[in-house]
């Protein structure tokens, strides 16, 4: 028997608390993407304190997808790590774990968690 994961990919606010309340899937896969409106002080990262503790309570991950990381152009490459290393921080306090995704090195993949804030006991392959 293999062991699958089922993975949700992130939509919108909505989508994603509903996906997460009902749960029966392991990882929500970037919630940071899409067309997220981001003010002067704070940064609109598709998850917050309240999608991690259910998150928590139901057993899901949050997955990153490493490949698509890969194929951005500078600058949104480091939006998205900004967004990143939020939902990371965010995983940490709730203890929520996290998944990196797509990746060519398991290594490289697990050095980026960490560099991004991510704690050991949080890091999922």
């Amino acid at each position: 028997m293999t062991n699958t994961l089922k993975i949700v990919k992130a939509r919108n606010d909505e989508f994603n608390r509903k996906m997460l309340e009902q749960g029966g899937f392991d990882v929500l896969l970037s919630p940071e993407v899409g067309e997220r409106k981001d003010s002067l002080r704070q940064i609109d990262s598709g998850f917050n304190h309240v999608f991690a503790h259910i998150a928590a309570r139901k057993g899901i991950s949050l997955g990153i997808d490493c490949h698509n990381l890969r194929t951005l152009k500078k600058k949104e490459k480091a939006i998205r790590l900004a967004k990143i290393r939020q939902n990371i921080a965010i995983c940490k306090k709730a203890k929520v774990t996290v998944q990196a995704l797509n990746y060519k090195d398991a290594r490289n993949a697990k050095s980026l968690l960490l560099v991004l804030g991510a704690a050991t006991q949080t890091i999922s392959f």
